[in-house]
């Protein structure tokens, strides 16, 4: 699933309705870095248009990113600096939300910062599970008893998710308009 559904499927439409008043949409030219490596990135981008190619140090792509993706959401809650680059690629755009503003709002409304923080913890941990599966850790699809776990996680987020798509094509009308 892209990361914003995992975002969107926690918050509510007036959180995403202030996601959307509190960021700017920006499009980007061809190998415009809007984060830099070994850097302390100031901001979340939510993908809205194109790709964004994300670079190791020593410039292997490591992974491209689309629309729906969620990038600068790791530098949000850890404050260290970054291990990989990351450049726009052809027609990219993004709702960039500077970390002040969005630590602001985090500060001032609690029920905002528990959906938020809770969206990032069901991405983060949707994110790890996928990544020890990837490397031969945890229970096979369709085996063991623990598999039957992972199968109601997944149903009920796919059961968010409709809804998270929803509000992300709202959202990208909204931009557009």
């Amino acid at each position: 699933m892209r990361k914003v559904l995992f975002i969107l499927s926690e918050l509510e439409d007036v959180d995403v309705e202030w996601i959307a008043n509190a960021g700017d949409r920006l499009r980007y030219p061809v190998g415009a870095e809007i984060i830099g490596y070994a850097t302390l990135p100031d901001s979340v981008y939510f993908v809205l248009d194109g790709t964004f190619s994300v670079l190791s140090a020593g410039g292997e792509l490591v992974a491209e990113l689309g629309s729906g993706e969620i990038i600068g959401e790791m530098s949000l809650v850890d404050p260290a600096r970054t291990t990989a680059s990351v450049r726009a690629n052809e027609g990219a755009s993004a709702l960039r939300l500077s970390h002040v503003r969005l630590r602001d709002k985090l500060a001032a409304d609690p029920y905002f910062a528990a959906r938020f923080y809770r969206a990032l913890a069901v991405f983060m941990s949707a994110r790890m599970r996928n990544t020890t599966r990837r490397f031969g850790y945890g229970p096979v699809h369709g085996h063991g008893a623990a598999s039957h776990d992972i199968d109601e996680i997944s149903e009920a987020q796919l059961a968010k998710a409709h809804l998270a798509s929803l509000r992300f094509e709202r959202l990208l009308k909204r931009l557009a308009g």
